[in-house]
C-alpha cells in the first residue's frame, strides 16, 4: 500500500498510527503521539540512540529538529482536509536550552492555511511546557 492509501486509510478511520509506521525516521527516533478531539500531543521518549552529547546527557539537536520537523508535517496530515502530502518549504528553528535524556513532547499550531500555503509553529518542551527546549516555524507547500 503506498503512503497516500494510508494516509487517506487514516483519516477514513481517524487511526493515524499505521501512516507513522510506514516513516523510518519516525521509527528510528521513536517518535509516538496522543490525539485529544482536534489537539494532537507529539512525544519523543528517551532513547539512548537519540544522544548527542553523552557526557551531560543531551538530545542530538539533529533529532530535535527532525521531531519538530516531522511533527509539524504529521499535524498538518492530520488537520488538514488536503489529499497531498505536505512540502515543507522553510524550516526555522531556535534552540532555547539542552534537551536532556528524557521524555521530549511538541505541539503545533498552523497558524495560517491558505489553499497552498500553510505556517506552523511547533513548540518542544520536557518537563513543563512553560519551558521550552526550542520553538520552531514551518511553512509548506499543499499541492
Amino acid at each position: 500500500m503506498s503512503f497516500l492509501d494510508t494516509l487517506e486509510q487514516a483519516r477514513a478511520q481517524d487511526d493515524f498510527r499505521p501512516l507513522l509506521a510506514q516513516i523510518p525516521y519516525a521509527q528510528l527516533i521513536g517518535i509516538q503521539f496522543e490525539r485529544f478531539g482536534k489537539d494532537v500531543l507529539f512525544r519523543l521518549p528517551k532513547n539512548d540512540n537519540n544522544i548527542g552529547n553523552p557526557i551531560l546527557p543531551a538530545i542530538h539537536g539533529g533529532v530535535i529538529g527532525g521531531f519538530m520537523e516531522l511533527s509539524a508535517s504529521l499535524h498538518l496530515m492530520m488537520t488538514s482536509e488536503s489529499t497531498a502530502l505536505p512540502k515543507i518549504i522553510d524550516f526555522s528553528l531556535d534552540y532555547l536550552r539542552a534537551g536532556r535524556h528524557q521524555d521530549t513532547f511538541a505541539e503545533c499550531q498552523v497558524w495560517r492555511q491558505g489553499s497552498r500555503v500553510a505556517n506552523v509553529a511547533i513548540t518542544a518542551w520536557q518537563t513543563e511546557r512553560t519551558s521550552p527546549i526550542a520553538t520552531a516555524r514551518a511553512h509548506f507547500l499543499l499541492t
